[in-house]
């Protein structure tokens, strides 16, 4: 076949002909977002979505202003569903502004503050109730 009349092949999955995981648009990963607002004298940062170097400007932003106004700053993680090594280099960049208490990280997140020893620095939390009046 020459190459002009190549087709682009299209992803179908084994089963039916319906798009494969990487197509499905409904399961597509959610964009990062960040959520702020005050409680119990903290200032909560919730950080929801993937995050990466493509996405980690907001994210970075938000805490280093965060960081600047409030002495308690807290990173809500529930809602992280993917965190790499600019993730991790923000938190200890954010860290060391000032205190960060970060709360319910993922499994994920968790193992990357453990292997690389940075769960040593920063106050992790359960709940954010517990991270604003610690």
């Amino acid at each position: 076949m020459p190459c002009d009349d190549a087709v682009t092949p299209t992803l179908v999955s084994r089963t039916g002909g319906k798009p494969s995981p990487e197509q499905d648009t409904e399961h597509a990963p959610r964009p990062a977002s960040v959520v702020q607002h005050e409680r119990s004298g903290a200032w909560v940062v919730a950080a929801h979505g993937a995050y990466d170097m493509d996405s980690i400007a907001p994210l970075a932003d938000a805490l280093e202003t965060a960081a600047g106004k409030h002495p308690k700053v807290v990173l809500d993680a529930s809602g992280v569903t993917f965190a790499d090594s600019t993730f991790l280099n923000m938190l200890i960049r954010a860290h060391q502004a000032g205190p960060l208490r970060v709360v319910a990280p993922s499994r994920q997140l968790q193992r990357l503050l453990e292997v690389t020893g940075v769960d040593a620095i920063l106050e992790v939390r359960g709940t954010v109730g517990d991270a604003a009046v610690s």
